[in-house]
């Protein structure tokens, strides 16, 4: 009777483990948000940063996204494209949400 509690208890804390494990497993290429679509209907600028590399950026609204501009090896691409800390290209033009800032 008294090894009934531990092991509903075991129980629970397995099946919540596993929620844990689906949420991680989401479709990170999917935006969330109120207007939401596919990452690659948004459209993407390039900011650079202040040692002079690039990095892709999107700003949605109220949601941003920022990755950094890779070459095929993996190795940052600083292409002097634009003055550090400046972002070009229509990175915000992918949303009727307008930017609050």
């Amino acid at each position: 009777m008294n090894l009934i509690k531990p092991v509903l208890l075991a129980a629970v804390a397995l099946a919540a483990a596993g929620c844990d494990e689906l949420l991680d497993k989401q479709n990170k290429g999917v935006d969330r948000f109120v207007d939401s679509k596919d990452l690659s209907q948004l459209r993407a600028g390039i900011w650079v940063d202040p040692n002079g590399c690039d990095h892709w950026i999107i700003d949605d609204g109220i949601e941003g996204y920022l990755s950094q501009r890779l070459d095929r090896y993996g190795k940052p691409v600083c292409s002097g494209v634009a003055p550090p800390n400046t972002a070009v290209g229509p990175f915000n033009k992918g949303t009727p949400i307008p930017d609050p800032i």
